[in-house]
């Protein structure tokens, strides 16, 4: 069994050190080298420093853990986690490489120099140590052709997918000699520790996902030569509406650097034998003219898209390929786009698009039909089966839909009859699919199925909980418009919130309740998370202010009482209430959160309570709970200072301060140290699970308790800071009066200090303020602001 306690990383490249980033987020130390300078640099010589000094030979690989604090987006959880990586040379401590469970090569994309450094690489490491190189396609049966067995046994690709934090992806590539257990363990690896989807990729061009992508992103080219459309105008079709990213096609181009996307194309061009194939990877000359320009993309300041200043802002300018000039951005008119824009699923976006009447349709359809086709005739190539190329596309390209998922959506039988029609020569077996009326994937009472040549074959979910395979099996106990409760078996029931991007309303705060009555009777735990995209992005807003512009004060106040005693009624549970908050938490989301028994966290968790943005202060416990945190060890003298406690709860609340990441929630007093973090999403509510169950071994239910607050004396301290600000013009008069909201609930309003509240008062003075600063017209036009534009306004 293989145990991963130390890695060395061989290569402080951008990658290379964000790979050691990553490992440090989960509390894996590395030893990140790169090699010894060539010469001094001027500063250095100035220092008087020569090149026998550590600091010299260690530049490349200190300058890189320099940059990966101040590379954004952060590839650290936490600026604290550099800690974990220690720097080096390739001269000076190759040797200690001996040390690591893993040594991860991460040099420049050519083969000779990569067979040079894993060949010291198998001079020095230790026996049964495992090795890998993080490539985008070089051949890694030619790496380790002439190195020992052991190191052949515990060899392999890893190829990560950029940023490796936040990209999902990473594929492994075995070879023909690497041990079978090896290739598993490093799988559960993976997935487990790092929060990686895992696909096993064969030892090909490029592999899977750039593969496919690239091939997609030059078909997209060509199409788009033929049409007249320009780049702006494809983004827009091929961007969320066919359920892709927002960065569509030629804004991902210019993240990833047209230099760097030529010479993938040109990986594959170079090691294939299939001329249509090779026709489709010869870069266009408008590409090659821009890279010999520079126009690089995000990394050189233009590329298909480049900013300007004009005398109306900061205007976004489209490329023409014809001469490279740069124009004003295009509008698309199509009547396919916006049937496809109105459709309710993805599937029928899809067939909007593809089966439309306008150009815009016959470009789509024209792309489409190419991929599908091509990533058929390599299943058994590049990979054995369907699903590890639809993930890899899902999860490397961030697609909603991979290909063959695409294919059902569009209707095999009717696409391949129109890609037949159009002479088009679609692989075999998908022929003899439409023939037959088969799909390539089957659901069955929430079992997933994919097709293979000899059958179908059950999609593996591990220990993933999927809420909508359950809901399939009839495990839902009762549900209503904003959310549902599922049995999760052993017991623990699920919370499942799925209004629209999860903003709660009225029907998901009588769930919660409705739940509590449930779980108590019936079960052992509660668990409250989901499948969807964030957990829960506030309060419903719009509903909000129409009720505030109403006058409705009785109806605000009757909803904030029934959402106080909602978080209220899951903190005093006679249950333990395990919360599983993940990417957007906020507000009321970030409350629910708090609430809970314990909390099991996605590594990628960004939690805050963010109210002071639109003009308001949380109301729903949010204050409390972030105080009560804060003051958990505060010993209980009736002498020790408080203030600096309710300070830093004053200021996370009063600044909208939102977690970077899980661990950054601890250092914002968010979670506590009996809350836990799972690094990859797809086992949070797993782990969720088995922490209510533990907990529900000797459950202790909460009992109402009192605070010690700071009262008049902390009050009018932190006014003091508030008024400065103001004076010096950080804030406005409208923030000021936030702020006092804010400080009176933080401090108990006109008491003395170290008086003993109970929570019940601090939801009361929570409720007064929110309901006060919501009657402010300042606060309606914030709110106003916020729905139209996303923006906070700062009034």
């Amino acid at each position: 069994m293989i145990s991963i306690k130390r890695a060395a990383v061989l290569g402080s490249g951008v990658m290379g050190a964000a790979i050691a980033g990553h490992l440090a987020n989960v509390g894996i130390p590395s030893l990140l080298l790169d090699i010894v300078p060539a010469a001094l640099l001027p500063e250095e010589e100035k220092k008087g420093l020569s090149l026998s000094d550590k600091r010299v030979r260690n530049r490349y690989a200190d300058r890189a853990l320099a940059n990966l604090l101040k590379a954004k987006p952060a590839p650290l959880y936490t600026k604290e986690q550099v800690k974990h990586i220690e720097t080096g040379n390739f001269e000076d401590d190759f040797k200690r490489i001996e040390e690591c469970d893993w040594i991860i090569e991460v040099v420049v994309e050519n083969l000779a120099i990569k067979k040079q450094v894993l060949e010291r690489v198998d001079a020095f490491r230790r026996q049964g140590s495992v090795v890998s190189s993080n490539t985008s396609g070089v051949s890694i049966e030619a790496m380790a052709a002439e190195l020992s067995a052991d190191f052949q046994k515990n060899f392999l690709g890893t190829h990560f997918f950029n940023p490796p934090r936040y990209m999902k992806l990473i594929e492994l590539i075995p070879t023909a000699n690497t041990d079978p257990a090896v290739v598993a363990a490093m799988e559960t690896f993976c997935s487990r520790v790092l929060g990686k989807g895992v696909v096993i990729a064969k030892d090909t061009p490029n592999f899977i996902a750039n593969r496919i992508g690239t091939f997609g992103l030059l078909v997209t080219l060509r199409e788009m030569a033929k049409t007249g459309f320009g780049v702006d105008e494809v983004d827009t079709l091929t961007g969320p509406v066919m359920g892709r990213p927002k960065s569509a096609t030629f804004r991902t181009l210019d993240l990833v650097g047209l230099d760097t996307f030529v010479h993938v194309a040109k990986n594959v061009l170079e090691n294939s034998t299939d001329e249509r194939e090779r026709d489709v990877f010869t870069v266009p000359t408008a590409l090659l003219e821009m890279v010999a320009k520079g126009y690089l993309g995000d990394k050189s300041g233009q590329g298909f898209f480049k900013k300007q200043r004009g005398a109306n802002g900061t205007e976004i300018l489209a490329i023409e390929l014809s001469d490279l000039s740069y124009r004003a951005r295009r509008k698309l008119r199509s009547a396919s786009f916006d049937a496809a824009k109105t459709a309710a699923t993805l599937s029928e976006k899809l067939c909007a698009l593809a089966y439309g009447k306008d150009k815009a349709a016959s470009f789509i359809w024209s792309v489409l039909k190419q991929v599908l086709i091509y990533s058929a005739s390599l299943v058994g190539v590049i990979a054995d089966d369907i699903a590890a190329i639809d993930n890899a596309m899902k999860w490397g390209f961030n697609w909603e839909f991979g290909p063959f998922e695409t294919w059902d959506a569009l209707g095999l039988a009717h696409s391949v009859k129109r890609m037949t029609d159009e002479g088009e020569n679609v692989p075999s077996f998908v022929l003899e699919m439409a023939e037959k009326g088969q799909s390539f994937y089957l659901r069955d009472n929430g079992v997933t199925s994919f097709h293979t040549r000899t059958g179908y074959q059950k999609l593996e979910q591990g220990v993933h909980v999927n809420l909508a395979a359950l809901k399939a099996q009839g495990r839902e106990i009762f549900s209503n418009q904003g959310a549902t409760l599922l049995d999760l078996g052993d017991d623990v029931a699920c919370l499942h919130f799925h209004s629209l991007k999860q903003a709660i309303g009225g029907d998901m705060v009588s769930m919660m309740m409705r739940s509590a009555d449930e779980v108590e009777k019936n079960y052992r735990a509660l668990v409250i998370g989901a499948n969807a995209t964030n957990f829960c992005v506030g309060a419903n807003i719009m509903m909000m202010l129409a009720e505030a512009q109403d006058e409705n004060w009785d109806e605000i106040d009757l909803a904030i009482r029934q959402f106080q005693n909602a978080t209220s009624r899951m903190k005093f549970m006679k249950r333990p209430v395990v919360v599983a908050p993940y990417g957007l938490t906020l507000g009321g989301g970030a409350e629910i959160a708090l609430s809970g028994s314990a909390i099991q966290a996605a590594g990628e968790t960004y939690l805050g309570l963010v109210e002071t943005g639109i003009g308001l202060i949380p109301g729903g416990g949010g204050n409390k709970e972030l105080l009560m945190r804060v003051m958990e060890n505060v010993p209980d003298l009736p002498d020790v200072p408080l203030l600096p406690f309710v300070q830093k709860a004053f200021e996370t609340i009063a600044l909208a301060k939102v977690s970077s990441s899980a661990l950054d929630a601890k250092s914002l007093g968010f979670l506590t140290e009996r809350d836990r973090v799972t690094v990859g999403q797809d086992f949070l509510l797993s782990d969720a699970k088995q922490r209510a169950l533990e907990l529900a071994i000797e459950f202790v239910p909460k009992k109402p308790a009192h605070v010690r607050v700071a009262g008049e004396n902390g009050a009018a301290a932190l006014t003091v800071g508030v008024y400065g600000m103001k004076r010096s013009g950080y804030i406005s008069d409208h923030d000021e009066k936030v702020a006092k909201q804010l400080i009176r609930v933080l401090t108990g309003g006109q008491v003395q200090s170290g008086t003993l509240m109970s929570e019940q008062s601090l939801l009361d003075l929570e409720r007064e303020a929110f309901l006060s600063l919501l009657g402010e017209a300042k606060t309606q036009a914030r709110m106003q602001h916020m729905l139209q534009t996303g923006k906070p306004l700062r009034n």
